[in-house]
Order: C-alpha cells, then sequence, then structure tokens
C-alpha cells in the first residue's frame, strides 16, 4: 500500500501543471546608501593626471588640462558614470529592479528556460531582460549643476518582451550580420585571450565580438548557448544587451576626445567603456581586491560566488557605470 501511494504521489508530482513551476518574480529597490559602490565612479581624472583614484581602474584619458567647446575654454576631466539599471530575469515582464513588480500586459512572451544538451551535455539557457535609463548622480543631486552628467528622467527604456529578435536567432541576424565571420573555433578560441585581458584589465576592444570570459558576444539575443550559472549567463546577457543597444543606436558614448563636447553614436560598442556591479540579488558591496566592481568580461568565479541561490536568488539586476570624459566649463549650457 504504501509502495502505491508513493507511486501515486510521484506521479502527480511529475505531471503538475505548466503553472505550477512557472518562474517567481523576485526583485528590490537598490538603497542608494547600502547597495551601490559608490568608489566606482573614481578616478576622477583632469587631463591625464589622476585627483582621486581610491585604487580604482581606469582606461586611459585625453591629455592636456584645457579644452574647448563652441569657443567656450574648459578643463578635460575624467570619471565613471552610474547611468544604467539592467534586469536579466527568468519570467517575462518580471521587473526585479522595481520590487519584483510582476506585469500582466495580456500577452504572452517566452519564459526563460534552462536545459541540457542532447548531445554534448552542456547546459544552455533564455533569459528575458530590461534596459532602465537612471542617472543616479543627477536625480541624487550629489554634483550640482554639472553640465557632464546625463540629466535623461528614470525611465524603463526597453523590455525585450516586446522584442521578437531576442528570442530568434534568425531574427537577430538582421541587426548583427557579422556574426557569420565569428562562428568558427579560431575566433571563439580568440576570446581565452579576451578573458585573460579581461581579468587583468580592461577587455580587448579589438576582439569585439568576445565577451571575454563569460563566452560570445553574439549573436545579440537571450539565448545563452553555454551557461555555467545564473551570475555568468546574467553578466554575458548584460553584455550583449548593452551591445545591442549601441547596435540599434539607443544609447552613445561618452569617452575619449570625442566625448568632450558631448556624447557621439558608437554603433560598435567599446567593451572597455564599461564597468558594472550587482544590485540584487545580493549588493556587490563587499570589495574584492579594493574594488566592488568589474569591467565587462572579467571572471565572475571570485565575486560571484554566493551571488545566485534558489528561489529568491535567480533573478538578478545590475548597475552599469559608463566612462565620461568632459568639458568641464565649457559645457554651461
Amino acid at each position: 500500500m504504501k509502495v502505491l501511494l508513493t507511486l501515486v504521489c510521484a506521479f502527480l508530482l511529475l505531471n503538475q501543471p505548466a503553472s505550477a513551476v512557472t518562474p517567481t518574480c523576485e526583485g528590490k529597490f537598490a538603497n542608494p546608501i547600502t547597495d551601490i559602490c559608490w568608489s566606482c565612479i573614481f578616478p576622477l581624472t583632469i587631463g591625464g593626471t589622476k585627483i582621486m583614484s581610491l585604487d580604482q581602474e581606469d582606461t586611459s584619458n585625453p591629455g592636456g588640462a584645457l579644452c574647448s567647446c563652441n569657443t567656450k575654454i574648459g578643463i578635460k576631466v575624467g570619471f565613471w558614470e552610474p547611468v544604467r539599471q539592467v534586469d536579466i530575469v527568468r519570467k517575462p515582464f518580471c521587473l526585479s529592479s522595481l520590487g519584483g513588480i510582476d506585469l500582466d500586459p495580456g500577452f504572452d512572451a517566452p519564459e526563460a528556460g534552462r536545459k541540457r544538451g542532447d548531445d554534448s551535455g552542456t547546459a544552455h539557457s533564455f533569459y528575458q531582460a530590461h534596459w532602465y535609463v537612471n542617472p543616479i548622480l543627477y536625480w541624487l543631486e550629489v554634483l550640482l549643476d554639472n553640465a557632464c552628467l546625463d540629466k535623461s528622467p528614470f525611465d524603463i527604456a526597453y523590455l525585450t518582451e516586446l522584442d521578437p529578435i531576442w528570442a530568434d536567432d534568425e531574427l537577430t541576424y538582421l541587426i548583427n550580420p557579422d556574426v557569420t565571420l565569428f562562428a568558427n573555433l579560431p575566433a571563439q578560441a580568440a576570446c581565452a585571450a579576451d578573458c585573460v585581458t579581461a581579468s587583468a584589465g580592461f577587455p580587448n576592444n579589438n576582439l569585439f565580438w568576445c565577451a571575454g570570459c563569460q563566452g560570445s558576444l553574439y549573436p545579440l539575443n537571450g539565448h545563452v548557448q553555454h551557461h555555467i550559472g545564473g551570475v555568468q549567463a546574467s553578466s554575458l546577457l548584460l553584455q550583449r544587451l548593452t551591445a545591442k543597444m549601441h547596435r540599434q543606436g539607443l544609447i552613445w558614448s561618452a569617452s575619449g576626445s570625442e566625448g568632450l563636447c558631448g556624447y557621439y553614436p558608437k554603433l560598435q560598442m567599446g567593451k572597455s567603456d564599461y564597468k558594472y556591479q550587482m544590485l540584487f540579488p545580493v549588493p556587490q558591496t563587499q570589495k574584492v581586491a579594493g574594488k566592488c566592481c568589474q569591467p565587462y568580461g572579467r571572471t565572475t568565479t571570485v565575486w560571484g560566488a554566493g551571488k545566485e541561490f534558489p528561489y529568491k536568488g535567480e533573478d538578478f539586476s545590475y548597475l552599469v557605470f559608463r566612462k565620461r570624459n568632459c568639458c568641464q566649463g565649457a559645457l554651461g549650457f
């Protein structure tokens, strides 16, 4: 009798309706005081000279101190501005960055999935993603009346659930046809070098088809061909979404001499222009080797330990820092 009851229970568990195993929606509003790694804003530079670094990493800056924009004279400054926020979630329309709000637009979108391939045994997965405009320095009024800051209002700028390209490899070809050039073993093997470069410093922009230790940046959609863990997969999709925003002209660059007088379009993302930190499920504020954020492509092995856990820790939210070079004083408008 006990054996019969056990078999019946097992049968019922294996034949639960799909709604019973639907991913939950988890999230949290980020506390700007306790959840943000504010040291990531540094180094602060004037010309090519570091004024304050707090042992943070930096890319090269335009040399010289003086600059001009529209006949106005200013001083060249450089810093890392927190400007965007990204959700990587299992359940469609789950806004983790807004406390786990579960939207119901009245239609379905592809849900996240994780499964193991039949032949190779390699796990692969799919996630939805959300792109927020969130210039924290501006709306917190950390630096008053500073024309170098992004002054955009907070906004949910992009939902991949509304983008059929995000879930379809063939449609993705429309925005990154160059993927055919790198669908070969030598091109993918080169990504190992990008992993080393990104883990030691910043990623190699010449290897633009690579996402460092996270794998291949292409295709620019939500399918992760080699899923190692949620932190690795979500970090990869964060980079892909940033590259996708650049490719579609929805985010502009702000670094180097070209950015001194304003933002400029750059359809091929400069990987070294970005650093990021986790906000949810575990705010990445504990420093590892003096740092609590990392460039795109850096290995997640060290900082990602313990950042993913069952049920409430399988959706992710990240804060993105963009390198900003600006002609301070000449942009007083």
